[in-house]
Protein backbone atom coordinates (compact mmCIF):
# COMPACT_ATOMS: atom_id res chain seq x y z
CA UNK A 1 0.00 0.00 0.00
CA UNK A 2 2.75 2.99 0.84
CA UNK A 3 6.02 2.63 -0.66
CA UNK A 4 9.20 1.87 0.99
CA UNK A 5 11.43 4.89 2.08
CA UNK A 6 14.01 3.46 -0.60
CA UNK A 7 11.58 3.30 -3.11
CA UNK A 8 10.24 6.35 -3.21
CA UNK A 9 14.10 7.68 -3.19
CA UNK A 10 14.44 5.84 -6.53
CA UNK A 11 11.30 7.10 -8.05
CA UNK A 12 12.12 10.69 -7.21
CA UNK A 13 15.78 9.92 -8.11
CA UNK A 14 14.41 8.92 -11.63
CA UNK A 15 11.86 11.96 -12.27
CA UNK A 16 13.16 15.00 -10.47
CA UNK A 17 14.48 18.10 -13.12
CA UNK A 18 16.83 18.97 -10.57
CA UNK A 19 19.10 17.83 -7.98
CA UNK A 20 16.53 17.81 -4.07
CA UNK A 21 13.69 18.18 -6.80
CA UNK A 22 11.11 16.60 -4.72
CA UNK A 23 8.24 18.57 -4.77
CA UNK A 24 7.90 19.50 -9.03
CA UNK A 25 4.49 18.08 -10.78
CA UNK A 26 6.28 15.10 -12.07
CA UNK A 27 7.61 14.07 -9.21
CA UNK A 28 4.45 13.93 -7.17
CA UNK A 29 2.86 12.38 -10.28
CA UNK A 30 5.54 9.40 -10.17
CA UNK A 31 5.06 9.10 -6.63
CA UNK A 32 1.47 8.94 -6.33
CA UNK A 33 1.32 6.86 -9.70
CA UNK A 34 3.71 4.22 -7.40
CA UNK A 35 1.20 4.40 -4.84
CA UNK A 36 -1.67 3.67 -7.50
CA UNK A 37 -0.10 0.73 -8.73
CA UNK A 38 0.57 -1.34 -5.35
CA UNK A 39 -3.01 -0.38 -4.31
CA UNK A 40 -4.30 -1.86 -7.35
CA UNK A 41 -1.97 -5.00 -6.92
CA UNK A 42 -3.59 -5.34 -3.41
CA UNK A 43 -7.05 -5.33 -4.49
CA UNK A 44 -6.53 -7.74 -7.15
CA UNK A 45 -6.28 -10.89 -3.43
CA UNK A 46 -8.50 -8.46 -0.95
CA UNK A 47 -11.59 -7.53 -3.15
CA UNK A 48 -13.96 -6.59 -0.71
CA UNK A 49 -11.47 -4.06 1.03
CA UNK A 50 -13.35 -0.88 0.25
CA UNK A 51 -12.05 1.42 2.35
CA UNK A 52 -8.65 1.26 0.88
CA UNK A 53 -10.59 1.90 -2.50
CA UNK A 54 -11.65 4.53 -1.08
CA UNK A 55 -8.09 6.11 -0.77
CA UNK A 56 -7.28 4.86 -4.11
CA UNK A 57 -10.00 6.66 -5.66
CA UNK A 58 -8.79 10.00 -3.64
CA UNK A 59 -4.91 9.39 -5.38
CA UNK A 60 -6.47 8.77 -8.49
CA UNK A 61 -8.21 12.06 -8.65
CA UNK A 62 -5.01 13.64 -6.91
CA UNK A 63 -2.93 12.67 -9.93
CA UNK A 64 -5.62 13.49 -12.36
CA UNK A 65 -5.72 17.54 -11.05
CA UNK A 66 -1.70 17.07 -10.82
CA UNK A 67 -1.92 16.14 -14.60
CA UNK A 68 -4.44 18.41 -15.96
CA UNK A 69 -1.74 21.12 -14.39
CA UNK A 70 1.07 19.90 -16.09
CA UNK A 71 -1.04 19.61 -19.19
CA UNK A 72 -2.30 23.47 -19.02
CA UNK A 73 1.39 24.69 -17.99
CA UNK A 74 3.26 22.57 -20.65
CA UNK A 75 1.86 20.41 -23.50
CA UNK A 76 5.43 19.09 -24.12
CA UNK A 77 6.24 18.23 -20.31
CA UNK A 78 2.85 16.43 -19.95
CA UNK A 79 3.48 14.16 -22.95
CA UNK A 80 6.31 13.02 -21.80
CA UNK A 81 5.00 12.70 -18.68
CA UNK A 82 2.95 10.43 -19.44
CA UNK A 83 4.94 8.57 -21.89
CA UNK A 84 7.11 7.82 -19.74
CA UNK A 85 5.24 6.62 -16.79
CA UNK A 86 2.87 4.93 -18.67
CA UNK A 87 -0.51 6.64 -17.87
CA UNK A 88 -2.83 5.69 -20.56
CA UNK A 89 -5.14 8.81 -21.15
Amino acid sequence: MSISAERKAEVIKTNATKSGDTGSPEVQVAILTERITNLTEHFKTHVKDNHSRRGLLKLVSQRRQLLDYVRRSDEARYKTLIEKLGIRR
